[in-house]
């Protein structure tokens, strides 16, 4: 079974949703890919979907990964992790996706960073740790 890109010819060749944002290079690696979808932040027209779940060409999935939030159109499928130029062969961004992002980008420039006066002392550093080890 040959597992690699698939053309147009075949209409009912699919991919499982984990690989396929793998090889598109949407996540490192393919646990992240497979955490983001059991967490909801991979939509595929409009319904959050499983990790086993199989993809077709077509098919919209809107992707939110940190502060970014893509819409893209599956155009190919692939199960193997290419260079990034045939990665960006697999889908096609939406422009008013495009745009969105532009958009964000600017205004996170535009925000003032806040930096704190010193670095925190070892009263600081224990609260900050008791604060991360408390929330995950």
């Amino acid at each position: 079974m040959n597992r690699g890109a698939v053309g147009a010819a075949d209409a009912t060749a699919a991919v499982r949703a984990d690989i396929w944002l793998w090889a598109a290079r949407f996540y490192k690696t393919r646990a992240l890919a497979k955490l983001a979808l059991e967490t909801g932040h991979v939509d595929v027209g409009e319904q959050h979907c499983k990790a086993s779940r199989a993809l077709r060409a077509g098919e919209t999935l809107h992707i939110r990964r940190g502060e970014e939030r893509f819409e893209v159109v599956v155009l190919a499928l692939s199960a193997k992790r290419g260079p990034a130029a045939v990665a960006q062969t697999l889908y096609a961004e939406t422009d008013a996706s495009r745009l969105g992002r532009a958009l964000a980008q600017e205004q996170r420039r535009l925000q003032p960073t806040p930096h704190p006066d010193s670095r925190p002392g070892k009263r600081d550093r224990r609260a900050l740790r008791a604060l991360k080890s408390d929330s995950g």
